[in-house]
């Protein structure tokens, strides 16, 4: 296979929470003129997998890829049956629902799926004072958050944590959260659409739910909860790459790397990778080239850089992020390491990282 940049489908939700921030604020084409809670960037998800749209793969399952060339497309050594990254753009103009994503063991307990949904937001834009729910409160137990969930009290039971622009929320799997109104962000997960929510109302139009099925979504939420998971966000910490490029490492975990990388200047910015990359652009248009194929990528737009292709190349100025499966010794320990970052810096970007040898 001659590999090329993959420009993807990109499905828009009309969820209840949404705006219009995704089009007028990160200026992404293309959009409906309607409320929108999200666009999926890259997704395998079943029944909302992506499919690629330009070039000589053009109408194929990115599904099909990964079964096909699951090495070529996501990187050595790597097997599967779902490309194992999905990526949004959230626009929470009104709060989210609260909610929990099952870890893998609860999912292959609970769900039935092979594996549950670690996430991570990136913070784009967000009101002065706005603030996000992650994680249970401190000695609350789960008759205490039951009361709460079933109160629609959420403070008496969760923590209310400040959300800034730029900072990076590393969400595990079973951590109970919300974030909006007035919230952008970009969000990094594993490839799943398992969730449990505490609302009384459908997320998709808002209507009231049924009260038996009310709590009975309350008790699954409850049987997927970690009491102990309880994120803060993060800055991100720096790798020196040139003069005029920033390369920024915001959270990384054995589901998922996560980075922001920012060109001041006309110098081009180049990144050698060894596992696929969803490169998505948070800037104004740029040209990516990756050996012969050039694609130009417009605000808010996202390709997927196949593993075979190994480099690409942006002119400036830029700025983007790059999503990635990592091998966290080689791709975070190490260079964050050579930076100068201590340990503690490190392991606050996520999980995993004290096991690859902090």
């Amino acid at each position: 296979m001659d590999w090329y940049p993959l420009r993807l489908s990109c499905p828009a939700r009309p969820l209840v929470f949404g705006g219009r921030a995704i089009a007028r604020t990160l200026g992404k084409a293309g959009l409906p003129d309607w409320a929108i809670g999200e666009t999926w960037e890259v997704s395998d998800v079943d029944g909302r997998a992506a499919e690629v749209l330009s070039g000589p793969l053009a109408g194929t399952p990115l599904r099909q890829l990964v079964t096909r060339w699951p090495e070529e497309l996501v990187g050595d050594g790597w097997s599967g049956h779902r490309f194992p990254l999905l990526t949004k753009f959230i626009d929470a103009a009104g709060p989210l629902p609260v909610h929990v994503h099952a870890d893998d063991a609860a999912a292959r307990r609970l769900e039935g799926e092979p594996n549950g949904k670690t996430e991570a937001w990136h913070v784009l834009h967000a009101a002065p004072g706005a603030t996000a729910l992650c994680g249970v409160r401190p000695g609350v137990d789960r008759a205490e958050l039951h009361r709460a969930l079933l109160d629609q009290d959420f403070d008496r039971a969760l923590r209310r944590v400040p959300v800034r622009p730029g900072e990076t929320f590393y969400v595990p799997g079973g951590t109970v959260h919300s974030f909006g109104p007035a919230t952008l962000v970009y969000e990094i997960e594993q490839t799943s659409d398992v969730q449990q929510h505490a609302m009384r109302w459908a997320m998709e139009d808002g209507s009231t739910l049924p009260d038996e099925q009310w709590h009975a979504n309350v008790e699954a939420l409850l049987d997927q909860v970690r009491y102990d998971a309880r994120p803060d966000p993060v800055p991100g910490l720096d790798i020196p790459v040139d003069d005029g490029v920033r390369r920024i490492v915001l959270c990384a975990g054995p589901h998922f790397a996560l980075e922001r990388w920012r060109v001041g200047g006309t110098a081009p910015m180049r990144h050698s990778f060894r596992t696929a990359q969803v490169l998505s652009n948070l800037g104004g248009p740029v040209v990516v080239r990756s050996g012969s194929a050039a694609e130009p990528l417009g605000p808010a737009q996202t390709l997927l850089l196949p593993a075979a292709l190994g480099v690409v190349e942006i002119e400036g100025p830029a700025d983007v992020l790059l999503g990635h499966l990592p091998d966290l010794r080689r791709d975070v320990l190490a260079p964050l390491l050579a930076a100068g970052h201590g340990p503690r810096a490190i392991a606050a970007l996520g999980e995993g990282l004290a096991d690859a040898g902090i």
